[in-house]
């Protein structure tokens, strides 16, 4: 199989940015230019000379896993946790790029040779090229997907209602986006089921109502109160007394969405 020099260093230079700049955006690094081009730069050199080096399966493996972290210490600047991070979804990604082009390969019927740790194919740069696109493209998503999934799940804290001797445990939103106040005194949204749960038969204590504006105009909406919430939150217990709720869509991953001046409390 004959492979040009200039083109092996271009495709894997270009796969190696890619593919460390990925790992770095999803660490949460910043990304430095120079760095990111030294280091494609060195894998690209890498690719092209591993090949050539006459060694046991093992040692290849060895000193490819070697080479990926010396690229990742070199693209990735911060403490030595992040940098680990890097190095560690570098060649994850790498993996995940490589499976999908072996795939792409066997799919069009491509001809490549697997070798001691590595390998050489005979596809147009072009179809690699747009493979690590789609591909970035995927991982992005997926990243910022995870993220705003975890943040989410990071602002959801267990919190305890109680009306009386009664006590219900839900799951409450701290949003930025509540900012109502009654009377000066902030107000949490909960849902309409989760009010008749909080009172059961008990009288519900309407305090009065208020006007709520969402992007959807403006509706009336009744207040209620509850005797104590209690919001777990860095390991400790906060509680307020006499908190008032009123009825809205929260949503279904929590029964309550919490004022910010409870949270900045």
């Amino acid at each position: 199989m004959q492979v040009y020099i200039e083109f092996a260093f271009l495709e894997n230079f270009l796969l190696d940015g890619v593919l460390l700049y990925l790992a770095l955006a999803c660490a949460r690094l910043k990304v430095s230019a120079w760095r990111l081009i030294l280091a494609s730069a060195v894998g690209a050199i890498e690719a092209i000379v591993f090949p050539l080096i006459s060694m046991p399966a093992w040692a290849a493996y060895l000193v490819k896993i070697l080479g990926g972290t010396l690229l990742a210490l070199i693209a990735a600047r911060g403490r030595p946790k992040q940098i680990c991070i890097a190095a560690a979804l570098f060649f994850l990604l790498t993996f995940a790029l490589g499976g999908l082009l072996t795939a792409v390969y066997s799919f069009f019927g491509i001809a490549y040779e697997e070798g001691a740790g590595y390998l050489v194919e005979q596809a147009p740069v072009g179809l690699v090229i747009g493979g690590a696109a789609m591909f970035a493209i995927l991982t992005v998503c997926a990243a910022k997907t995870l993220y705003r999934y975890r943040k989410h799940q990071k602002n959801i804290l267990p919190c305890v209602v109680a009306v009386g001797e009664r006590e219900v445990r839900w799951k409450g939103f701290a949003d930025s986006g509540n900012n109502l106040f009654f009377h000066g005194d902030p107000v949490c949204v909960t849902s309409a089921i989760a009010l008749l749960a909080l009172y059961g038969k008990e009288k519900m204590r309407e305090a009065g109502r208020m006007e709520i504006s969402t992007v959807n105009g403006g509706r009336e909406a009744p207040v209620f109160t509850c005797d104590r919430l209690d919001i777990c939150a860095n390991g400790k217990t906060f509680s307020w007394k006499d908190v008032y709720l009123t009825v809205g869509d929260v949503g279904d991953s929590c029964q309550l969405i919490l004022n910010t001046a409870l949270m900045e409390a």
